[in-house]
């Protein structure tokens, strides 16, 4: 019997910020109703880690999951992300464990607040517009465990990537840089 190679194919970290952004971009933009009165716009939070295992800094949010039957690996197929992406963000709440290589984790989680005097004031930047998923995941960008942070604001549609303690911001008409729709 002749085996065949294994031959599998990783995004890089950077590439998976950037598919993970623009998927949130794109269900940001896709909402029309951002500034009616009384409208929840969807919201979503990813986080990106090294490894597979949050036990240490996230507790499991109930019945909040991912739904792997529709995209378990994000680079497989963008359809399958985005319906899954959608019907995560209308209807669930809590983050998104994305691993390194690009498996989704079937359960949601809260990731837990950093115990007082593990972050230094100077190492994080916070913002007075941050709520508090925004300022989970600024806080949660400074774990060593954690690559990134992507955030929708279900306000006002705002996209946020969040690394290392700090943050890069891009208001909902800011989206989508070159392929951005005039408004």
């Amino acid at each position: 019997m002749v085996s065949k190679p294994l031959h599998v194919d990783y995004a890089t970290v950077p590439e998976l910020i950037e598919l993970v952004t623009y998927i949130v971009e794109s269900i940001s933009l896709g909402f029309d109703r951002w500034n009616e009165p009384y409208v929840r716009g969807p919201s979503l939070y990813f986080v990106l880690v090294s490894g597979t295992h949050t036990g240490d800094y996230a507790d499991p949010l109930g019945e909040n999951v991912w739904p792997v039957e529709t995209c378990r690996v994000v680079t497989d197929d963008l359809d399958a992300l985005v319906d899954a992406a959608e019907s995560v963000a209308f209807a669930r709440d809590g983050a998104v464990v994305l691993s390194a290589d690009g498996t989704i984790q079937e359960q949601m989680v809260r990731i837990k607040s950093p115990n007082a005097g593990t972050i230094d004031d100077d190492e994080v930047e916070y913002a007075d517009w941050m709520g508090t998923k925004h300022l989970s995941a600024v806080e949660s960008s400074v774990r060593e465990e954690v690559l990134a942070a992507v955030t929708l604001s279900e306000e006002t549609g705002r996209v946020t990537v969040f690394e290392d303690g700090g943050f890069i911001d891009f208001q909902r008409a800011e989206l989508g840089g070159l392929w951005r729709p005039s408004e």
